[in-house]
């Protein structure tokens, strides 16, 4: 039994760790750097990805909508070619920057808006699987279990991996309660800690309603904005290793 454990990093200051990423190397298997857009700058992602290296964490590609205002998580409209377009530049802009410290890119997941607009749009979706692709068909593509960016992975011959959230909400059919509504981002360690062991070993977690959902899941993510993450992420850690369960980045034997 085994679970990749990730966090979105990279997502601060200039020049600087952001905030509790130097804590949650210490415990992630693979990183979800954000490329610029969104978030980020060439000099954050080159310390990011020299502070992953570190740490033997596997390095990934978090692309966004073009939206720092908004954090990337206002869903905007773009036509399909800008999409493919500027989620490439992103890849390809940290995988060079990887790249000049010998460090090649596992992985691939999209951010906030973008995520979720894919995980629901089969266009939107093939046109960032179209993307990787074209960067490196070896990137692994994360996204929701069942969603269309799954689907567009694998019809794009890329590998992909199934996500679960310690953190976030679910409804009943698998998706995540959005940020709009009170309740959506779990941060009370007592809950998040169980649901990840859960996530892990059984493959399911509790909706929003109280129900069981299937999940089948390859790695599980906190967010690294959420309140006290780093202490989060340790404790999962912990409880994974007690619970006997594996934890290993998603491109790793």
């Amino acid at each position: 039994m085994r679970i990749d454990l990730n966090s979105d990093v990279g997502e601060g200051v200039s020049g600087e760790a952001a905030g509790q990423d130097s804590a949650l190397m210490s415990h992630i298997t693979s990183a979800n750097v954000a490329c610029g857009f969104h978030a980020g700058d060439p000099t954050l992602m080159r310390a990011t990805v020299i502070l992953a290296r570190e740490h033997g964490v596997a390095v990934g590609a978090h692309p966004g909508f073009p939206d720092p205002d908004g954090f990337g998580r206002r869903e905007l409209q773009f036509s399909l070619s800008d999409v493919e377009d500027f989620v490439a530049y992103q890849i390809g802009a940290l995988a060079a920057i990887a790249a000049a410290e010998g460090v090649r890119l596992q992985h691939i997941k999209p951010h906030g808006a973008l995520f979720n607009m894919a995980a629901r749009s089969v266009a939107l979706a093939d046109a960032i699987a179209r993307a990787a692709a074209v960067i490196d068909r070896s990137l692994i593509l994360v996204g929701l279990p069942g969603s269309e960016i799954v689907a567009a992975g694998e019809r794009a011959g890329l590998r992909t991996a199934g996500e679960g959230y310690a953190d976030r909400a679910y409804q009943l059919d698998g998706t995540l309660v959005s940020r709009k509504h009170v309740g959506a981002v779990i941060d009370d360690p007592d809950l998040v800690v169980p649901r990840a062991v859960r996530m892990a070993r059984e493959q399911t977690v509790e909706a929003r309603d109280g129900r069981c959902v299937p999940l089948s899941i390859d790695t599980i993510c906190v967010h690294g904005d959420t309140s006290g993450a780093a202490d989060l992420v340790g404790r999962i850690r912990s409880a994974l290793d007690d619970a006997g369960v594996k934890v290993k980045a998603i491109g790793g034997t």
